[in-house]
């Protein structure tokens, strides 16, 4: 059986903390899966069983040491070609605060993964090589914080030990870093200089850089203001599944089920279906085959209304008086994650929250430069990891909330309808990216909505 190696939280009381849910990112070799393991394995959270098994293959490659980045590298082509190319998740807590961790690739074309791992995140582990400064990946996943409007961004400047933990060194990458990240909007931006491999500045105070009295990594993720109460924002309601037993016992019982995205919702209180705009008052909630009086986010309960509302799965159930505008058109600022490029005129599916509806690219007005975050006009398409504006024309009325006051029903996502694959990830509303007119001299070959 498999037991913690000094765990330093096994007497912690795990309820009384709270959760960070972050994400490493950075450029390939940047060493974001050495420092995760570094970060695991001094902060005692490595099962016996789990070292042993790092130090048997460390070894087994001629390795003295163990290589930490196997704790999170456990794909076989990731430990044979020594880099990550899923998101991998580790769950770990210290007595002060519980933790999900989203390690993400550094390599270009794993950029998408890196989105699907800051999609949730309350702060994002940005690594900079010290020996190489900012390069382009590093202001790729600036880019993509700030877009996902993650509130907190560090900067580890890692591999410390290779410039002779030169304080003008990590001073020179601080500035730029931060001055390109508060181009962005990142709301607040923290730089510890690290080293991954020698554990400086990790869980432990470095005992070579002694011009630097920040936290360390470790105490700064322990401490930074975090708030999952989304209790106060608009209560929203994406409809999965409708109830509808018909038996002796529950003859006319028809409930409403799904996870409540954000917001509280009260037995009879007014509320309004969307798109139909069709109306009602809730008479009752289930919550895990309990009635209740009151349900909130994240809580996955069943409505019930006083009327027999046409209510299907994709519907929205929102409060009569906080509802979103429906739309046909959308304005978005996306990150395009697939091979193939998006287009003008490109007929694609569109997924927001739990429905899905036929669309058209109606225009990509800008991409974004990240050099020097300029915009280039009506580029025509989107490449792999291309972040720029796109309108959208939909089949269907939408109920949308803006990204920046809901990151949950303000994002959808752009599927070709041949094979599923997922294309883009979108946020609606304004962004970095400042939207232009749309071009009107484009043929949607009979997909005039």
């Amino acid at each position: 059986m498999s037991t913690p190696v000094d765990n330093a939280v096994q007497f912690a009381d795990l309820s009384a903390t709270t959760l960070l849910r972050f994400a490493t990112a950075g450029s390939v070799d940047d060493g974001k899966s050495t420092l995760v393991g570094r970060l695991l394995h001094d902060s005692k959270s490595v099962l016996t069983d789990q070292l042993e098994a790092v130090e048997a293959a460390s070894a087994k490659r001629g390795q003295d040491a163990p290589d930490l980045a196997l704790l999170t590298d456990g794909l076989r082509a990731e430990r044979e070609q020594g880099i990550t190319i899923d998101v991998a998740y580790r769950y770990f807590a210290t007595p002060r605060r519980r933790f999900i961790l989203a390690d993400t690739p550094g390599h270009v074309q794993y950029t998408r993964n890196m989105v699907t791992g800051a999609s949730t995140a309350d702060l994002a582990l940005v690594l900079v090589d010290a020996r190489n400064g900012v390069v382009e990946q590093t202001r790729r996943h600036a880019a993509v914080a700030a877009l996902l409007r993650v509130p907190h961004v560090v900067l580890a400047v890692n591999k410390m030990d290779l410039v002779g933990y030169e304080e003008k060194v990590f001073a020179a990458i601080a500035e730029e870093f931060t001055t390109y990240a508060a181009e962005l909007g990142v709301p607040e931006i923290t730089a510890i200089p690290i080293s991954a491999l020698a554990g400086d500045n990790v869980v432990e105070p470095s005992a070579h850089m002694d011009w630097y009295g920040g936290p360390t990594v470790l105490e700064h993720l322990e401490t930074v203001p975090v708030s999952h109460d989304l209790t106060g924002c608009h209560a929203r309601l994406p409809v999965q599944y409708v109830i509808r037993p018909q038996t002796a016992e529950h003859p006319d019982y028809r409930g409403y089920a799904g996870q409540i995205a954000a917001g509280t919702f009260r037995v009879g209180e007014s509320v309004t279906v969307l798109p139909s705009g069709r109306t009602s008052k809730i008479s009752g909630i289930d919550l895990l085959g309990e009635s209740v009086n009151v349900a909130w986010t994240p809580q996955s309960v069943t409505l019930l209304l006083d009327d027999d509302v046409d209510i299907s799965r994709g519907d929205l159930i929102v409060p009569s008086g906080d509802a979103p505008a429906t739309t046909q058109d959308v304005e978005a600022t996306v990150c395009h994650v697939a091979d193939q490029p998006l287009a003008v005129g490109h007929r694609v599916l569109l997924k927001h929250g739990t429905r899905t509806v036929k669309a058209i690219v109606k225009d990509i007005p800008s991409r974004l430069t990240l050099d020097d975050l300029s915009l280039h006009p009506h580029p025509g398409q989107l490449a792999a990891n291309d972040i720029g504006r796109v309108k959208i024309r939909t089949a269907e009325p939408l109920p949308l909330d803006s990204y920046a006051d809901s990151r949950r029903t303000g994002a959808f996502i752009l599927i070709d309808p041949a094979d599923g694959t997922t294309l883009t990830a979108g946020m609606v509303g304004e962004s970095f990216a400042s939207p232009e007119p749309v071009k009107a001299d484009v043929d949607y070959d009979g997909w005039d909505f």
